[in-house]
């Protein structure tokens, strides 16, 4: 259901909390680092060079961004596995686990935390980054419009509840797993430019979902109500359009 070249819209964006929880990784030079929901690899490849002795290694269950991700294959140095998250599993201790927006999409997570700490050789570092933003407006209305009359008997009905765990919900449970335990959370102001641009932006991640199950006019008529709405709630300006955007951090250091 995933489309890379859509996701890449706003790499910039999208990438920067990347590299803002990578810069608060403390591994000097770990030998196996693994990203877990990897997605293009684009990022993932940027840690050769944060971590030029280590070999890498990124999952992901998506086929379409698997793909994409063939072209940056180093041999011996990283490479790309098609499986989900919750079912690989390392052949050897592992330095550094990351994650970076993609914990969101598996609810369960919380409950596999002691699995990835348990993975960690000693001194090792496990760290992710989720989206909170479960009550902004661009998801308040696409749930809305997800139970509407229209669209209610059409569409699949997501997981009910938060799909992510507050940053303190997290410190406990890594806390109690026998780590020190970093964690904070960031809203980015976007300034994204372009018509349309929050519908633009929910095209490459929430609303891919959607559009997995809609086609033709359905798909035309579902993204036309949904743009109008998101226009009311983020009004283009001569700045752009102003996307406020919460994400969650947490870095966990396996005590050695």
């Amino acid at each position: 259901m995933w489309d890379p070249a859509q996701y890449r819209r706003f790499s910039d964006e999208r990438s920067r909390p990347f590299f803002d929880l990578v810069g608060r990784i403390g591994a000097p030079h770990p030998a196996f680092v693994v990203d877990l929901g990897c997605g293009t690899g684009e990022l993932t490849a940027t840690l050769l060079d944060r971590w030029p002795d280590a070999l890498v290694v990124g999952v992901d269950s998506s086929a379409e961004m698997v793909a994409d991700s063939g072209r940056r294959v180093v041999p011996g140095r990283l490479h790309f596995h098609l499986t989900d998250l919750r079912e690989w599993r390392p052949n050897r201790a592992v330095d550094v686990i990351l994650s970076n927006a993609a914990l969101h999409w598996v609810p369960e997570h919380p409950d596999l935390l002691p699995r990835w700490v348990q993975w960690l050789a000693p001194s090792g570092w496990l760290a992710f980054q989720v989206p909170g933003n479960d009550a902004a407006p661009s998801h308040e209305l696409l749930g809305e419009l997800r139970r509407s009359p229209r669209w209610r008997d059409r569409l699949d009905e997501p997981a009910g509840g938060p799909r992510v765990l507050e940053p303190a919900d997290y410190l406990e449970r890594l806390v109690r797993l026998g780590c020190e335990v970093d964690a904070w959370e960031t809203t980015y102001l976007h300034v994204l430019a372009g018509q349309d641009a929050v519908l633009e932006w929910v095209k490459g991640t929430a609303l891919r979902p959607v559009l997995a199950q809609l086609g033709g006019e359905e798909r035309d008529e579902f993204l036309g109500d949904y743009g109008e709405r998101l226009r009311e709630a983020y009004p283009s300006t001569e700045l752009g359009t102003v996307l406020p955007f919460r994400r969650l951090f947490v870095v966990a250091h396996r005590e050695g």
